[in-house]
C-alpha cells in the first residue's frame, strides 16, 4: 500500500514540484520568524537596539554551525529515505527515519556541551567587541538549552515532507512560530527581559515545535514511522546519510565561515555600525531567498523518488522547471530590493545613520542576485540525484573559494568596508554559473 500512496512518478511534475514547495516556502517563512521577529523586536529596544542587533549577529555563526549538523543528518537522511522509498524498500526507510533521530539526539547534547563551555572565547573570535559580547552572550547562554529542540524540529520535520505530508510539514513549523511571536513581545517588553527574553522565547517554541514532528512521525498517521527498535546505526547507512547530507553541511558551515571572516573584516574596518548593518542584510537575504529555496526543496524528494524509480525523464522535466522558476523569481526580488532598500533597513532599525548607510550596502550586496537561482538549481540536482562529491564541491567553491578570500582581499584593495559586502554579489554569478553548467553537463545531458 505504502508505495500506490503519494507516488511521485506519476502525475504532473511541475505540478508535484509546486505542491510540495508552497507549503514547504510557508513552513520555512514561518520558520524565520523565529529569528528574524527576535531581530525586528531586539533592533527596536530603546537605547540599546543598534548594539544589541550587533551582539544578535555575533551569535549567527553558532546559531548555523548548529543547523550545519541538523542538515548534515536531516536532509542527507531524507535523500537516503527518498531513494530508498521510491525503490520500495520500506524496511530500510524506517531505519533511516530511527539513525537519524539518533545522531540528532547524540550531536545535539554534544553541541550544547562545547558551545556553553566555550561561548566567550567563541563570541570573541566570531567579531565581537566589549560592548557587543554583553548582548551576544545574554541571548546564546539560553538560546543553546533549545539545542536538541531545534535540531529534532528541523532535522526530522523532513520525513514528513518527504512522504508527501507538505502542509502537515508546514503546519509542525507555523505551530512553534506562532508560540514565538506570542511569546516574544511578553518577554522582551512585558516582563523586562530584552535580549534574554527573545531567547527564551525561541527555546520555549521550539520545543513545541519539535515534540509536534516526533509524535507525527510516531503516530499511525505517517505512511513510514519513527519505531525505537529501529534506533540502531548502522555504519553503512550512517555513510550514505552523511556523504549525501555533506554538501548542505559544507554549505551551512561555510555560511558560518563566511560568516565570521565577514563581521571580523566588518570589526577592523568599520566597527559595529556595519557588524549590525550585516546582521540586518542577512535578514533581508533570508526573506528574499525563501521562494527559491522552498522550489530547491520542494524538488528534492520529486527527483530523489523518480530518480530510484528510474523515471529519467521526469526528473529531467523536474529540473528545468526549478531552475526556470527559481530564475523568474530571484529576478523579480533583485528588481524588488533594489526600489525599497531603506524600508526594508527600517523595519529593523529607527537609527537614521544605520538606516542610510544599509541602504548603500545593500544594493551592493544584492547586486545580480538572479545568479543564486542557478547555483540553488545545481546543487538541487547534484544533491537529489545522490552525487555528493559535486555538491560539495560546488558547496565549497562559492563560500570557501570565492567568498572568503574577497572578504579578506577587496579591502585591501582600496574599496575598505565596502569590500566585504561586494563578495557576495561576485561569488553569486561565478559560483552560481559553474554549478550549473557542471550539473547541465554531468547529469541533465546523461540522463
Amino acid at each position: 500500500m505504502e508505495q500506490t500512496k503519494n507516488d511521485f512518478s506519476v502525475g504532473s511534475v511541475k505540478r508535484l514540484i509546486i505542491s510540495q514547495a508552497v507549503p514547504l516556502t510557508l513552513a520555512q517563512a514561518v520558520q524565520l520568524l523565529y529569528n528574524v521577529v527576535d531581530r525586528i523586536y531586539i533592533g527596536h529596544l530603546e537605547n540599546i537596539g543598534d548594539i544589541a542587533l550587533t551582539g544578535l549577529g555575533i551569535t549567527f555563526p553558532v546559531i548555523v554551525i548548529v543547523a550545519a549538523f541538523t542538515s548534515l543528518f536531516g536532509t542527507g537522511g531524507t535523500t537516503v529515505f527518498s531513494i530508498a522509498r521510491g525503490k520500495g524498500e520500506t524496511d530500510e526507510a524506517e531505519k533511516v527515519i530511527g539513525n537519524v533521530f539518533m545522531l540528532l539526539v547524540l550531536f545535539s547534547v554534544g553541541l550544547f556541551a562545547l558551545c556553553y563551555l566555550f561561548k566567550r572565547p567563541i563570541l570573541f573570535l566570531f567579531g565581537a567587541s566589549e560592548e557587543s559580547f554583553v548582548h551576544a552572550n545574554a541571548y546564546l547562554q539560553i538560546y543553546l538549552y533549545g539545542t536538541l529542540f531545534s535540531m529534532l524540529s528541523t532535522g526530522m520535520n523532513g520525513f514528513i515532507n518527504a512522504q508527501g505530508f507538505p502542509k502537515v510539514g508546514m503546519l509542525s513549523v507555523i505551530i512553534g512560530a506562532a508560540v514565538n511571536i506570542v511569546l516574544d513581545p511578553i518577554f522582551i517588553f512585558g516582563l523586562d527581559m530584552g535580549v534574554k527574553g527573545a531567547a527564551m522565547a525561541t527555546v520555549i517554541s521550539q520545543a513545541i515545535s519539535a515534540l509536534w514532528v516526533v509524535g507525527f512521525l510516531l503516530s499511525k498517521k505517517a505512511i513510514l514511522r519513527l519505531s525505537f527498535n529501529k534506533l540502531r546505526i548502522s555504519q553503512n547507512r550512517l555513510c550514505k546519510i552523511v556523504s549525501l547530507g555533506l554538501p548542505g553541511f559544507v554549505m551551512q558551515g561555510t555560511n558560518s565561515l563566511v560568516q565570521i571572516v565577514c563581521n571580523r573584516q566588518l570589526q577592523q574596518y568599520g566597527g559595529d555600525l556595519y557588524v549590525g548593518i550585516m546582521t540586518v542584510l542577512n535578514s533581508v537575504r533570508e526573506m528574499v531567498s525563501l521562494p527559491v529555496m522552498g522550489i530547491s526543496h520542494g524538488a528534492q524528494p520529486i527527483l530523489g523518488f523518480n530518480y530510484g524509480a528510474k523515471q529519467n525523464k521526469r526528473v529531467k522535466e523536474g529540473i528545468r522547471f526549478t531552475a526556470t522558476l527559481g530564475m523568474v523569481y530571484t529576478l523579480f526580488a533583485w528588481l524588488l530590493v533594489m526600489l525599497i532598500p531603506k524600508e526594508l533597513m527600517s523595519i529593523f532599525s529607527e537609527d537614521a545613520e544605520t538606516i542610510a548607510v544599509g541602504a548603500q550596502m545593500l544594493n551592493i550586496y544584492f547586486f545580480g542576485f538572479v545568479f543564486m537561482a542557478f547555483q540553488f538549481a545545481g546543487q538541487t540536482a547534484f544533491q537529489s540525484l545522490g552525487k555528493a562529491k559535486q555538491a560539495i564541491f560546488f558547496s565549497l567553491f562559492r563560500k570557501a573559494i570565492i567568498v572568503v578570500p574577497l572578504t579578506i582581499i577587496l579591502p585591501l584593495c582600496g574599496l575598505g568596508v565596502e569590500g566585504v559586502f561586494w563578495a557576495e554579489p561576485i561569488s553569486n554569478a561565478v559560483g552560481g554559473l559553474a554549478a550549473f553548467g557542471a550539473m547541465w553537463a554531468m547529469i541533465y545531458r546523461k540522463l
